[in-house]
C-alpha cells in the first residue's frame, strides 16, 4: 500500500485527470491512496507565522507515520529511478509526505525513514504529485521488467 499525504486543500482540477491515469496504472502493482490534509488549525497558523505553520503540519501528519516514511524535501537525498524503485522492493506500506507552504519542522523530518528530493527546483504541490505518481509507476515497471521504463 502506498499512501501520499499532502498538506493542501483538496481540489479537483486539470491535474486530477493525469493523477487518475497514473493511479490506474499503479493499481496493477499496488494500492495507492492520496490524502489531502488541511484543517482550520493549519489555515490559522499559516496566516500567523512560519513556525506555527510547520508545527501544525507536524501535528496533522505525525499520526500517519506508520510503515516506511518518506518526506519529500528540497534538501533530501537525490535518487535516480532505479534507486527509487528499490524503496518498493522490501516495503509493504510506503508513506510519502509533501509538506505545506512552509515545508516541514526538523522534528517531523527526523521521524521519517528517509528524505528525498524530486528535484532541486521548487514545484507546486500539483506538479510534485504528478512527478511522484509517474516515478512510482516507473519504479514498478523497473521492478517488473515492463518496457515502459526504456
Amino acid at each position: 500500500m502506498i499512501n501520499i499525504f499532502v498538506v493542501e486543500k483538496n481540489s479537483k482540477d486539470e491535474f486530477s485527470t493525469i493523477l487518475n491515469d497514473y493511479q490506474k496504472k499503479i493499481s496493477q502493482f499496488s494500492q495507492l491512496k492520496l490524502t489531502s490534509i488541511f484543517d482550520n488549525k493549519i489555515a490559522k497558523s499559516q496566516s500567523q507565522n512560519e513556525k506555527l505553520a510547520k508545527k501544525s503540519y507536524t501535528d496533522a501528519l505525525t499520526p500517519h507515520l506508520k510503515g516506511y516514511n518518506i518526506a519529500l524535501h528540497p534538501r533530501g537525498k537525490v535518487v535516480d529511478s532505479f534507486e527509487f524503485s528499490k524503496i518498493f522492493e522490501n516495503n509493504v506500506n510506503v508513506n510519502f509526505f509533501i509538506g505545506g507552504a512552509y515545508g516541514f519542522e526538523d522534528e517531523f523530518l527526523e521521524k521519517c525513514d528517509i528524505k528525498i528530493t524530486l528535484s532541486s527546483l521548487t514545484m507546486s504541490h500539483k506538479i510534485a504529485k504528478v512527478v511522484l505518481y509517474e516515478q512510482i509507476y516507473r519504479a514498478y515497471t523497473i521492478l517488473n521488467s515492463h518496457p515502459y521504463h526504456k
